[in-house]
Formats: structure tokens, sequence, C-alpha cells
């Protein structure tokens, strides 16, 4: 039985045609998506290269939308004042790409933004709980890093189920805020690669709420139908 919870829609401009960026976005916002998601890459911590701040101040100027910023990136805390000066709304760091990882997710915090943590595929689930009370949002990637167009990894529903049931036993709210009774508005887990119609209805089952997707929707037909066909999970 698949659990009612609100969820959101992000399409990742990673899989945008990047010499019509413009026109890309605005069929994006068009289609009713919740948020952008823009991928930073170094050729480091993944092997390929993505944006950087002046992407993130591009977008930031066509769209009034909310700007989630995926850094896959090593040393990501010394990048953090320039992502959030570009004008991210929300920074992502890897749990495995940094030994600071709660100096830095507190860092993100005092800035005024919204911080994330992600885990690859291979990491265990057992690291999560530890941080939920620090970040706003749980990243589980369910491909690895660093390219578009893989496919889906089903082991990484496991480490969404466990998040959720973390999260509905601790009554862990929104923004990593603790409840006495339960209320208020659902963690928000994450979930980056593969990520279609049908594996969104898995992850949506397993305690997924927020949807990053790249060629399904910027290689759609109809962007506005797809996320339309996804709002009625």
């Amino acid at each position: 039985m698949i659990r009612k919870l609100p969820f959101t829609i992000e399409p990742s401009l990673l899989a945008a045609d990047l010499s019509r960026l413009s026109d890309e976005v605005e069929s994006a916002v068009a289609s009713g998506i919740d948020a952008m998601h823009l991928d930073i890459m170094d050729g480091h911590f993944v092997r390929n290269l993505g944006f950087g701040p002046q992407m993130v101040a591009a977008i930031n100027r066509l769209t009034d939308l909310p700007l989630d910023v995926h850094l896959m990136i090593y040393n990501p805390y010394d990048y953090i004042e320039r992502f959030v000066e570009a004008g991210a709304d929300s920074i992502t760091i890897h749990f495995e790409a940094t030994e600071d990882v709660e100096e830095t997710l507190k860092y993100i915090r005092s800035c005024n933004v919204r911080a994330g943590l992600a885990f690859n595929p291979d990491t265990s689930e057992g690291m999560i709980p530890k941080y939920l009370y620090l970040c706003d949002l749980i990243l589980l990637m369910t491909v690895h890093p660093g390219f578009g167009g893989q496919g889906f990894i089903t082991e990484v529903l496991d480490k969404i189920r466990f998040t959720r049931e973390i999260c509905d036993r601790l009554h862990i709210k929104k923004g990593g805020v603790v409840t006495e009774g339960g209320e208020g508005d659902p963690f928000v887990i994450q979930v980056d690669g593969g990520i279609n119609l049908e594996t969104a209805r898995l992850c949506y089952a397993a305690g997924a709420n927020n949807f990053v997707m790249g060629t399904y929707l910027f290689h759609a037909p109809n962007m506005a139908e797809r996320v339309a066909e996804l709002r009625d999970l």
C-alpha cells in the first residue's frame, strides 16, 4: 500500500539542452515542477565535470523557483559561500566527500539555506540516523553519482524504507525537527538517478517524497504531461 506523502518534483538541468537553456528552464517551470536541481561536479569526487556558481547565478536570473544545488565535490565547505551568493536555496553535500560532515551542514544552515546530505548506493544506511537532526533533507542516490542515464539500483529501496521508518519512529519531521505528537510535514527523503514513473512509484511506496529526474523529464515529448502523471501518485 502506498502511503500518502506530499512530494516535490525537481528536474535535473544536467539533462537539459544547454544550447537552449532559457527555453528549457521556461518549459520546466511551465510544466508545474517545484524546484530546479543543479549538479555540481569537480572531476575528482565523480569522474565528470558539472556546473559551477556562475551557472547557478544564471538559473537564478531565469526563475523564482527554489534552486537545489547538489555538490558532488570534495571539500564542499570551501565552496558553500560562493553557491549561497549565486542564489542557492538548498545545498546538499556528500557524506563520502568530507570529513567535516557536521560542521559543513551547520555552516550551510547558518547561511539561511537548507542543508542536505547525500549517500551513495554503496554507503551503509547505518550512518544516516546520526545526521537527521542536522539537515533538511537526506538524498539517497539511486545510481552511482556523476553521469546521467544510468539504471535504477533497486537495493536503495531498503535504505529509503529504513530512513522513513527511523523518521517515523523518532518523530523527525521536515527540517530535522523532532515533534512530540508526530505532527508536521514529513522529513524530506530525496531520490536521484534513474527515476521515471515506475521507479518513482516504488520510491514513493518506500517513503521517498522528493524526486529528481533528468532525462525522463527533459527528453519527454511533453514534460507537463509527465509531471501530471507523477502527480497522480
